[in-house]
């Protein structure tokens, strides 16, 4: 098993930027593909980003492609995501997630989970 952590989250202007780490223990992180979901209150999970184990290929999704960017270090067993030009609808918990094979969107093709770390962008 693999065991994540994300940090990072925080309170930031309409416009700035964060960015998150998920830390892995446990496994090596090169083992899976890693991706970002996120969630606001009173609607479901949703994909963000996705990295693949080895080649670097990244997915996004468009809402927001060209703003976000999905990185690893899996020498240092992280994962980040660098999130620029913030808007209010940004604002939600922010997941990262791990699976074995293959690339998905769904959040419920994932195996591992971290806990969460919150995201508020103020208008």
């Amino acid at each position: 098993q693999v065991q994540l952590v994300e940090s990072g989250g925080g309170l930031v202007q309409a416009g700035g930027s964060l960015r998150l780490s998920c830390a892995a223990a446990g496994r090596t992180l090169s083992r899976y593909v890693m991706s970002w979901f996120r969630q606001a209150p009173g609607k479901e999970r949703e994909f963000v980003a996705t990295i693949s184990r080895s080649d670097g290929s990244t997915y996004y999704a468009d809402s927001v492609k060209g703003r976000f960017t999905i990185s690893r270090d899996n020498a240092q067993n992280t994962v980040y995501l660098q999130m620029n030009s913030l808007k209010p609808e940004d604002t939600a918990v922010y997941y990262c997630a791990a699976k074995i094979l293959g690339y998905s969107s769904s959040w419920r093709a994932y195996d591992y989970w971290g806990q969460g770390t919150q995201v508020t962008v103020s208008s």
